[in-house]
């Protein structure tokens, strides 16, 4: 009698992904912006499936997709869940993925990922700390960094030199660098004195070196400068460099309606698995113990609690980004003028 054998498993295939316009197929690629995208492809450098590709053409990440005659790898087309991660830079490393000098950089820290990279938002050079945010949704970076959706990045600066109230209007209205006007859009006394005298600015742009350059054109030198904020994100007190957090699908949001993205309110491909929390970089970003370094110390700045006083702290960052802060005094925030 012959034994009865079950049936043989069949595996489901996977659903088609949805085609959608070849320059957000790119964009979510990290190449580049959806308006650079489209000039490459008025351009005729962009082909699908060996077809010179034209505007309004709709793509897969199962198409082969080419610029210049160079193939773009699958696993950068495949759709990856939206991560974005929070990475208190210290002074000292880098903002590139290799360096020829062999300096540390930020990338030498993070979280491996499979099937996607890590895309730093900006930089800041090596001796500025502070906020860097990394994502894998590159046309969210894209956005976060165009200077025409003007998101604010507020910095924290120890200056040495005298300054005025008439100093301080020059930098709001306008001063000429070398590379055109630039200027402040917020100045807020943060307190302190002598040669531990802070402020706390404004920027809706990221030129190169752009806070330095304004101080120094006032004859003011900047002797400490860290990044607080960027968009609606703060750098949460009590990180200590080096550290890194990954945000919650709710900031993800926030942060892709500050950036003016369309989809900003669909959650399907935001990654909601909870991940660690408030690492230490080590080995492969996975909150192994830093590799013989002690995290550095910062440098006591004044701060303003919540009744406009004066208090001592161990580093001009603001209140948590997940906590409900308490009611702001109004000299707490920086105003918002418009240029």
């Amino acid at each position: 009698m012959k034994k009865h054998q079950p049936p043989a498993r069949t595996q489901a295939a996977p659903p088609p992904l949805p085609a959608e316009r070849l320059q957000k197929v790119l964009a979510n690629a990290g190449l580049g912006s959806r308006r650079q995208i489209e000039e490459w492809i008025e351009a005729g450098r962009t082909t699908i499936n060996g077809k010179p590709a034209k505007l309004g053409d709709r793509a897969t990440p199962q198409d082969n997709i080419a610029i210049d005659g160079r193939e773009v790898q699958a696993y950068r087309l495949a759709p990856a869940k939206r991560r974005v991660l929070v990475y208190y830079k210290p002074e000292g490393e880098v903002c590139t993925r290799s360096d020829t000098e062999g300096r540390p950089t930020i990338f030498g820290h993070l979280p491996r990922l499979r099937g996607a990279r890590w895309i730093a938002v900006g930089r800041l050079d090596i001796n500025t700390a502070g906020l860097i945010l990394l994502t894998t949704d590159g046309e969210l970076a894209n956005k976060l960094m165009h200077p025409s959706t003007e998101v604010e990045r507020e910095y924290a600066v120890r200056v040495l030199g005298k300054v005025d109230e008439a100093m301080l209007a020059r930098l709001k209205q306008g001063v000429m660098l070398d590379d055109g006007m630039a200027n402040f859009d917020a100045i807020e006394d943060a307190g302190g004195e002598g040669r531990n005298h802070w402020y706390h600015v404004v920027l809706k742009e990221g030129r190169n070196r752009e806070v330095r350059r304004l101080w120094e054109s006032q004859g003011v030198k900047v002797s400490r400068l860290m990044r607080v904020r960027y968009g609606p994100i703060l750098l949460r007190k009590g990180m200590r460099t080096g550290q890194m957090e990954e945000l919650e699908a709710a900031d993800i949001v926030k942060l892709m309606q500050a950036a003016g993205l369309e989809d900003a309110a669909t959650p399907a491909i935001i990654d909601r698995t909870p991940h660690a929390r408030d690492q230490r970089h080590g080995a492969k970003g996975r909150g192994a113990p830093t590799r013989g370094r002690e995290p550095q110390r910062e440098t006591r700045t004044p701060q303003r609690d919540t009744r406009g006083q004066q208090r001592e702290a161990g580093s001009p960052q603001r209140e948590t980004r997940n906590s409900k802060p308490a009611p702001r005094s109004p000299q707490r925030k920086p105003s918002r003028a418009k240029k």
